[in-house]
């Protein structure tokens, strides 16, 4: 058994020994410090024929223990282009190692070199010339110098190399997280090899990007010949997220480079093959991921220069693998296919063609299959075709798109797609597209980002034929509106897959329901809206890219207080302009036809212009449908009768349907049958002279007259009202009415069997007057709703007075002559500027 002493003894002469070597290695290093540094800026001046700049030369022995390493502090070395100052590498620290022995026996052999936290910088410019040429052909020495470098590895430690290729219009930009090479020089050879961590900025070859951002781990031996000049790549292996790469071959530079690569893929996945592929291709594929067996073989022969690419050919496939989006739930299960890639025999984009043959698949247990061809990458021409049941809200939420939020139901999709895509481009109307096959919709529903309402039980078939598409019994809701449509969507496939595009739909349009509160309403998506169909603001906007031709027949409409029946008619869209030979429709009671256009080519200046034509449409719901018409001094609680009317009218809106209402302009031909006017207050003023009773509910039977409206007023000719007022059987009104509820009325009021005021009235000469019973009261109602005033209208009883003396001059002439006169009314004169204002 050891005892505890002795142990304790060996441990303490290992340290001291320990201590003791330490001791003079530090004491060799310090004593020729001065010597070794000298030795080496001497024999690297040799090697190096650029410019270096050096912040601090040091010599450790702790840095890289247990050797001894020359360090340089803060470097930079200058590219070896003649004139320039930009640097062909810049580093933190640069470490030459050798060992202690080295310093013992006074000759100094560097085997190791370290780089931490730098930056290379390659370059190759267009006429060829390159920055990196900064080595001395001859480096010999004398073995009296002690001094040599004799390099077997290279430690790069997060440094970033910059590869760029002017000539072959290439830029490779790798950090090297930890990468370590080792090195074995002869005169003919040098043997490389090399593993670690790298990660991969990006790698761009002409206008394509590769790579970016990926993480790449590296195994790799290779051998440069160099009396050949030539590279035997024995096989290395390349990691890219999580799948490998076998890549071998030979490159052979005597001339213009030439490759003859061939690479394996082992454990590949989704996202490996996609990073083989230029970003701009994968850019909305890089977020999926796949399991399962896929494979991928290539190979990269021929010459490689700025005029000359190698002839690449790829086969890749799966076998039996899944494909999903990791935010999602949804996959594409037992997917085989065989694909290919080949940049053709010009080996450049103009002959590339990528191939996806024998493809299917299983979608929430429904299978599918189909083929894909895209060739002539400048150029496109693509030719697909697709087979199957597909589950609509599972395609969507494997695609994520950002233009439909959710989905659900079916469609039977049989398909077939080929065309030049820069031809139909640039000819979209020359049917360059050969589509053809039918798509089935069952009971999809589809909620879009800029259709808030959703869409619902959509079903119908949408048959292909080259560019436009033939619409079977397509039907569904829209929020709580329904429609059927029978027709052709002309132009269809420039509309969808290209900008500004026009869609001509030809159709038969039916629908039991619309409601176009909801349809136009600016806040549909709130839950208020959502629930109750209302909308304080409307949104009212029309596609300078859709025109139609439609035979329209609506069972039921909806819009604020308006219901219409048995809508009828032919409507045509074009260029933003709406219009209608006819529409007919029941309403309020009565029947209405109407012709005319929108023009909503400027947003939000909408003119709308109709010849409508009114037949027995009721009153008081015309006013209550159009909301007392926003004011309150006569509504629909103070009217009854039938309307029957013409209406020439040109009305301009905003784009929420506001009107402008000092823009409108209207020419009405109305006639009114079995009226009524009830409890209307500017009537209840008359009761100085007709019965309270009868001015309560004042009944006619027909009144007709012409209307025009300009300037926010509404102008009225003389009309005559025959009424049931025994005082005033014929009451005869004009004037104006603004918008503003601005009165100026003019009232011609007959006496005969006028009721009799108050001995002690103000008007009690008016009672005189009547009881001849053939004279008239002018009277005048001016004022706005709420503060009018009736008052004696002197200005037409003087027009009047005028008039008479010349029909009694005439009735005097006729009587001399012999002719009996004619009976005479006769004016009732109040005193100027009286007002009645009887309760």
């Amino acid at each position: 058994m050891v005892k505890k002493g002795v142990v304790k003894k060996v441990i303490f002469y290992a340290v001291a020994g320990f201590m003791a070597v330490m001791s003079i290695a530090l004491a060799l290093v310090y004593t020729y410090q001065d010597k070794i540094i000298g030795l080496f800026v001497s024999e690297a001046n040799k090697h190096i024929r650029t410019k270096v700049d050096v912040g601090q030369i040091s010599l450790s022995l702790f840095d890289k223990f247990p050797h001894v390493a020359v360090s340089l502090d803060q470097v930079n070395v200058h590219e070896g282009l003649p004139e320039s100052e930009e640097s062909l590498a810049r580093a933190d620290k640069l470490y030459f190692t050798f060992s202690v022995l080295d310093v013992l026996r006074g000759t100094y052999s560097v085997k190791e070199f370290y780089m931490e936290q730098g930056e290379v910088y390659v370059k190759v410019l267009p006429d060829g010339t390159v920055n990196y040429e900064v080595l001395a052909t001859d480096t010999s020495s004398s073995e009296e110098e002690g001094f040599s470098f004799d390099l077997e590895k290279i430690s790069l430690n997060d440094v970033d190399v910059h590869y760029i290729d002017q000539q072959l219009k290439q830029t490779y930009s790798v950090a090297a997280h930890q990468l370590v090479a080792a090195l074995a020089i002869t005169p003919e050879t040098i043997e490389i090899e090399a593993s670690g961590n790298t990660t991969i900025h990006t790698i761009k070859i002409g206008t394509g990007e590769y790579f970016k951002g990926k993480k790449v781990d590296l195994t790799t031996a290779l051998t440069i010949d160099r009396a050949a000049q030539g590279i035997r790549l024995q096989p290395s292996l390349v990691q890219v997220e999580g799948a490998a790469y076998e890549v071998g071959g030979a490159i052979d530079y005597t001339g213009t480079t030439t490759l003859d690569l061939k690479v394996e893929g082992k454990n590949t996945n989704i996202q490996s093959l996609l990073s083989l592929l230029p970003q701009e291709i994968t850019k909305e594929f890089r977020q999926y991921r796949s399991e399962g067996e896929l494979y991928f073989t290539g190979s990269v022969k021929g010459k490689a220069s700025g005029r000359e690419t190698p002839l690449i050919d790829i086969s890749f496939g799966a076998r039996d693998a899944s494909f999903y989006h990791p935010d999602v739930q949804q996959r594409v299960e037992k997917i085989n296919l065989k694909g290919s890639f080949t940049n053709g025999g010009k080996q450049n984009a103009s002959t590339s063609t990528l191939k996806l043959e024998e493809l299917s698949g299983v979608l929430n247990g429904r299978p599918f299959k189909g083929n894909l061809t895209y060739r002539n990458f400048d150029n496109p021409n693509i030719a697909f075709d697709v087979q199957g049941m597909l589950d609509v809200g599972y395609i969507l939420g494997l695609a994520k798109l950002e233009q439909v939020r959710k989905g659900s139901g079916l469609a039977d999709v049989r398909i077939a797609f080929a065309g030049n895509l820069n031809e139909f481009k640039a000819h979209p109307g020359n049917s360059t597209l050969s589509t053809t096959g039918d798509i089935t919709l069952h009971n999809v529903s589809l909620t879009m980002q800029d259709l808030p309402l959703p869409l619902r039980n959509l079903s119908g078939n949408f048959m292909f034929k080259r560019n436009d598409v033939a619409v079977s019994d397509f039907k569904g809701k829209w929020g709580e509106s329904d429609f059927v449509i029978n027709g052709m969507f002309k132009n269809m496939m420039a509309w969808l897959l290209l900008d500004r595009q026009r869609l001509l739909v030809e159709a038969d349009f039916r629908s039991r329901y619309l409601n176009f509160d909801q349809l136009l309403s600016e806040e549909q998506n709130t839950a208020e809206a959502d629930r109750t169909g209302k909308g304080d603001s409307y949104k009212f906007v029309i596609s300078p890219n859709i025109a139609f031709d439609l035979s329209a027949s609506i069972d039921r409409l909806r819009f604020r207080r308006f219901r219409g029946k048995e809508v009828r008619g032919a409507v045509k869209l074009r260029n933003q302009v709406l219009s209608s030979p006819n529409i007919s429709f029941k309403a309020i009671g009565g029947d209405f036809a109407v012709r005319g256009s929108l023009n909503a080519q400027t947003r939000d200046h909408i003119k709308l212009s109709t010849a409508a034509k009114l037949t027995n449409m009721s009153v008081d719901s015309l006013f209550y449908v159009f909301e007392n018409f926003h004011q309150d001094f006569i509504e629909e609680r103070h009217l009854r009768g039938q309307l029957t009317a013409d209406i020439v009218s040109d009305v301009f809106l905003n784009s929420q349907l506001d009107p402008k209402t000092n823009l409108l302009q209207a020419e009405i031909d109305a006639t009114v049958r079995n009226g009524q006017l009830i409890n209307f207050a500017p009537m209840q003023k008359m009761s100085a002279f007709v019965k309270r009773s009868e001015l309560a509910n004042m009944r006619f039977a027909e009144l007709h007259n012409s209307f025009w409206i300009q300037q926010r007023t509404i102008y009225i000719p003389e009309m005559d009202i025959r009424s049931n007022i025994s005082a005033a059987p014929t009451v005869s009104v004009a004037g104006t009415h603004t918008f503003d509820q601005q009165m100026d009325y003019k009232i011609k009021l007959p006496l005969f069997g006028s009721r009799r005021p108050d001995k002690d009235a103000v008007f009690g000469m008016v009672a005189e007057d009547a009881g001849a019973g053939n004279s008239s009261l002018f009277l005048t109602l001016k004022g706005n709703e709420k503060d009018f005033k009736i008052a004696y209208d002197n200005e037409r009883v003087r027009q009047k007075v005028k008039t008479d003396l010349k029909e009694e001059g005439r009735e005097l002439k006729d009587l001399l002559r012999g002719k009996k006169p004619k009976s005479e009314e006769k004016e009732v004169e109040l005193a100027e500027d009286e007002y009645f204002d009887f309760d």
